[in-house]
């Protein structure tokens, strides 16, 4: 267990950085720390009037927003426990989690709000609206006159706390649970994971000591909070150290984030790789193709002045003012992470998961090395479930601080994730070397058992198809004992090229051979099958590859 106690750590932030900015909704009003502390004490007051115990559940559901910032914070640092919901879940999702959880509260966004059926959450007391925390629904008689109590005593009694050397919260152990997190994941069914406070304590302490955020600095929060890589990296982290927040709520698309990035200028920048490799292929790749440049990379005295050149225009492109780009939550194309190294871009590639609040590894751009995934942070130890982990690929295997108690009312699951050794089995399979990098190879369900034995791992072929033309995504399944590339067109290069459904068949047989000839035998593509929409994904971008696999 930690020595640092998270609530503490998230109360001491507030008392430092009292009059400095804290959120701001993207093109919205800005709320100084006073500000977030005032509404978390008024939402303190509103638990304990309704009796809201320490450890019982209280779910959130919508976009990133300053007022689900408030919302969590108020929960956790209250002793309560913050069940936060995708808003991308289905409706049927949705109810069935908040009835999981066992949520009494449930703080949602007014749109979210009207397709959810009440009568199907009977579990829950109230439900708030995020616009103005405003009672939507009440399943209890006298929630009015609830309201009415914490109003009065907020005015008379809480309001005098509001300076920054009154402001204490319940001191909660971090050995208590602070969050549950339900995530669909890539595999299927939905598990509820249990994050102590000691988890997110061990996240939020690590990024403190080793990635470059300073008090008053910007940052731009557009990966889903609810998931944990955004919750710990884009939120918890910059409020420890007085950072200002901008939620961004509108649905994230490279132009929007870029917009955002060009007004803001954060300082940090935190992005799954579907949003870096569609900048690189959409305005960084047909520059490089054009004749004139591939000449000019040739001749070595203007190699040099290219590479910077194009350095230059992506740093412009994220705000021009960040001191590095941290990528993670699936796995990095491997050409656009050579070109990014090559130019001498400021990223990294981390690597985690909801079960660890989520950081395993890491390191910063300049130690970083190629393909891999950074090192062991240093609240986690690792072994690679391999006879040799250096050479021979294995299960990835995780314990210490960073590991969840568990999933929620699943012990069954809970004792296939986490052996008697308190070991955390990732079902990610990689390596290690001898200064400790790690380096992902596939998912253990998701590894094919070729015809003679050999481990092929689909993620490794996806990586070189999606560089084809023509090829937006992509993926690779077994079937007859043969395997089969599914791709989605690249359909803005396919209208803008006229090409017909013939013409784009034939594109993808010279795709195929082209990949098989990069390929060992054992692993080539008999098939390419063009797939007429975008697989449907996770939140952090991951395609969720059990929709698609062919029963055996």
């Amino acid at each position: 267990m930690l020595k640092e106690n998270f609530i503490q750590t998230l109360q001491a932030s507030i008392r430092k950085h009292w009059n400095l900015p804290a959120f701001s909704d993207h093109e919205g009003p800005t709320l100084n720390y006073s500000r977030v502390a005032e509404k978390i004490i008024w939402l303190h007051t509103l638990f304990h009037e309704h009796g809201i115990r320490k450890g019982e559940k209280i779910a959130l559901l919508g976009k990133n927003c300053v007022n689900w910032g408030l919302s969590y914070l108020a929960v956790i640092t209250y002793g309560a426990v913050i069940v936060p919901i995708l808003p991308d879940f289905h409706t049927d999702d949705i109810h069935h989690i908040v009835n999981h959880s066992d949520s009494r509260f449930l703080f949602v966004a007014d749109a979210l709000y009207e397709n959810l059926d009440n009568s199907k959450m009977q579990k829950l007391d109230a439900v708030f609206s995020l616009t103005n925390f405003s009672l939507l629904y009440s399943n209890v008689r006298n929630m009015s006159h609830i309201l009415k109590k914490a109003e009065d005593r907020f005015a008379k009694k809480d309001r005098d706390k509001l300076q920054p050397e009154k402001i204490q919260f319940n001191r909660v152990d971090n050995k208590e649970l602070a969050a549950i997190v339900y995530t669909s994941g890539t595999t299927g069914f939905s598990k509820g994971v249990m994050l102590p406070h000691n988890s997110l304590m061990a996240n939020v302490r690590y990024a403190r000591e080793h990635m470059p955020l300073r008090a008053g600095d910007t940052i731009v929060s557009f990966l889903p909070l609810a998931h944990s890589f955004g919750c710990a990296f884009e939120f918890l982290f910059p409020f420890a150290v007085g950072c200002h927040i901008t939620f961004l709520s509108r649905t994230p698309s490279p132009k929007i984030i870029l917009d955002a990035f060009a007004g803001i200028h954060p300082r940090l920048i935190l992005s799954v790789p579907l949003v870096i490799e569609r900048i690189y292929h959409k305005q960084i790749k047909p520059l490089l193709k054009k004749a004139i440049m591939k000449l000019l990379f040739k001749l070595p005295f203007i190699e040099g002045k290219l590479r910077g050149k194009i350095r230059d225009k992506l740093s412009h492109a994220f705000g021009n003012n960040f001191m590095e780009i941290i990528v993670g939550g699936a796995a990095f194309n491997p050409e656009v992470e050579a070109f990014l190294k090559k130019i001498e871009f400021p990223f990294t590639v981390g690597y985690g998961m909801t079960e660890c609040g989520p950081l395993i590894s890491y390191t910063n751009w300049k130690t970083y090395r190629s393909a891999s995934v950074g090192q062991l942070v240093d609240t986690l130890e690792v072994r690679i479930d391999s006879p040799d982990p250096y050479r021979t690929v294995g299960e990835i295997m995780v314990r210490g601080e960073n590991v969840m108690q568990g999933y929620y009312k699943n012990p069954v699951a809970t004792k296939e994730t986490i052996d008697k050794a308190g070991w955390l089995h990732t079902g990610d399979l990689g390596l290690i070397d001898q200064d400790g990098f790690i380096f992902i190879k596939g998912r253990c369900k998701s590894m094919i058992l070729g015809a003679s034995g050999q481990n092929i791992y689909p993620e490794e072929i996806e990586a070189k198809l999606n560089n084809m033309p023509f090829v937006q995504e992509s993926l690779v399944i077994e079937k007859d004992g043969k395997l089969i590339a599914m791709v989605y067109p690249d359909m803005e290069l396919v209208d803008s090229k006229g090409v017909n459904e013939t013409e784009l068949n034939h594109k993808m047989d010279q795709n195929r051979m082209e990949l098989n000839s990069q390929l060992p035998v054992f692993s080539q593509i008999s098939k390419i099958d063009v797939y007429p929409e975008e697989f449907e994904k996770t939140a952090t971008k991951k395609i969720k590859r059990f929709l698609y696999s062919i029963p055996s």
